[in-house]
């Protein structure tokens, strides 16, 4: 019997030892693995060529919860690539490896305006606080000399997402330009053509659409895809690349949405900057409720809620320009005004003669070398707004209204339901919150 027990004894201390060495080796092989998700990403000069070409995407989109319908279209091998690009972590983590809790995400939205994109950033560096919070970059296409401009941020975290499904990834076919679409004012039926005409008799224009198909791809995907922001509770502030942003922006922004549910429980958002375009405040010792702006707009998930339940309404409207189409259709629906609050003194201003595409094209380039010359004064600087200032309603605002029928650009069925695939591609989660 005694000589039984002992080579058991012995069998069990062996099998004790090689359990503890294989836990230990699986501890070391996690923690080598954490380390590696959390440095910063290094990527090359020119970030397809990090992107495998053999890899069939199967692993691809398992953090945006991404399904894929037969509505969308075929993607071609461009498109493919830059989608990859998407499920990138953010950069600078080593720098800034913790946002702070009542950050204010900023989404940067950009196409093709590298002279512009300079001085956006340049005042992004100075605005105070922009190291607590994760910029956002939304790329209309994919171009070089822009992503320089972004990899060498340094003053917050950044993720750069490509819309795949833009015009300027299909040089062949839907959504870009095909072989046998129909232009300008063809007639089908004569021209053997493909495509619907809008309510002036013009059809689809690529570069043109894309700034509708854009902006709604790239709230979808923050709102209810990107994993950075998909649960993220708070309020996220939406700017483009011709928007020059005060260094006060984001405190002035801290307080507005903290004095909006009391202060004004009805408006819907909070703004950087007026309505007007060319106007710069009131200067009034008081707040500012009015219609909501397109620059330097920000509201929470609620909101956006309320806004893709329209996304009929957005898909089907025949306007090219998603801000006009907001005016006319989708916030008229709400059932009441849609105010938004903001100082009596802006924080952002719009900048530059070029629209958004032109210049892209050598007999229509538009020529402007992106200078501001924007006057930065001391309160500027600072966060300017009293939280015991009353607010002042703007009622009748100019500007589009319910019953605008549209300037066209947008009577293709094809756009139409891509518009509404968008709307479909990811599985929204999170908890409505006050406006």
């Amino acid at each position: 019997m005694a000589s039984y027990k002992k080579p058991r004894l012995r069998d069990v201390a062996l099998r004790r030892l090689l359990s503890v060495v294989f836990v230990t080796l699986c501890g070391v092989l996690l923690l080598i693995f954490l380390l590696g998700t959390n440095s910063t990403t290094t990527i090359e000069t020119n970030d397809l060529e990090s992107v495998d070409d053999n890899d069939d995407g199967s692993g691809y989109h398992r953090d945006l919860k991404f399904t894929k319908f037969q509505k969308l279209p075929q993607q071609s091998d461009l498109s493919l690539k830059v989608e990859k690009l998407n499920d990138l972590p953010p950069r600078n983590l080593d720098l800034f490896p913790n946002l702070a809790k009542d950050a204010i995400i900023v989404v940067l939205y950009v196409h093709n305006r590298p002279q512009y994109l300079k001085v956006v950033v340049e005042s992004l560096s100075k605005v105070v606080g922009i190291n607590e919070t994760l910029l956002v970059v939304s790329h209309d296409g994919y171009f070089e000399e822009m992503n320089e401009i972004i990899r060498g941020i340094r003053f917050c975290q950044v993720k750069q997402i490509y819309a795949p499904y833009s015009p300027h990834l299909f040089p062949n076919s839907f959504p870009g330009v095909s072989a046998g679409d129909c232009k300008e004012k063809d007639d089908a039926e004569v021209k053997h053509c493909e495509g619907n005409p809008d309510q002036y008799g013009n059809h689809r224009s690529p570069k043109i659409v894309s700034l509708k198909h854009h902006w709604w791809w790239m709230m979808n995907t923050v709102w209810d895809g990107l994993g950075e922001t998909r649960a993220h509770s708070g309020h996220i502030l939406f700017i483009e690349e011709d928007h020059f942003i005060f260094p006060n922006a984001y405190r002035n922004l801290q307080i507005l949405t903290t004095l909006k549910p009391t202060k004004c429980p009805d408006c819907y958002a909070a703004n950087l900057a007026p309505s007007d375009v060319k106007f710069r405040g009131e200067e009034w010792e008081s707040l500012i409720a009015e219609r909501m702006g397109n620059i330097g707009y920000t509201f929470n998930r609620t909101v956006w809620g309320k806004i893709h339940n329209k996304a009929r309404d957005f898909c089907f409207f025949d306007e090219y320009n998603w801000d006009i189409t907001m005016w006319a259709t989708v916030y008229p629906s709400f059932g009441g005004p849609v105010y938004t609050l903001r100082g009596p003194r802006t924080s952002a201003v719009h900048f530059g003669k070029c629209g958004l595409h032109q210049g892209q094209e050598e007999n229509k380039a538009c020529i402007d070398n992106g200078m501001a010359n924007i006057l930065v004064e001391d309160h500027d600087k600072v966060a300017n707004i009293d939280s015991d200032w009353d607010v002042h309603f703007h009622k009748n605002q100019p500007g589009y209204q319910a019953g605008f029928k549209g300037w066209g650009g947008w009577g293709d069925d094809r756009d139409r339901h891509l518009c509404l695939s968008f709307a479909d591609m990811y599985h929204s989660k999170g908890t409505a919150a006050p406006l």
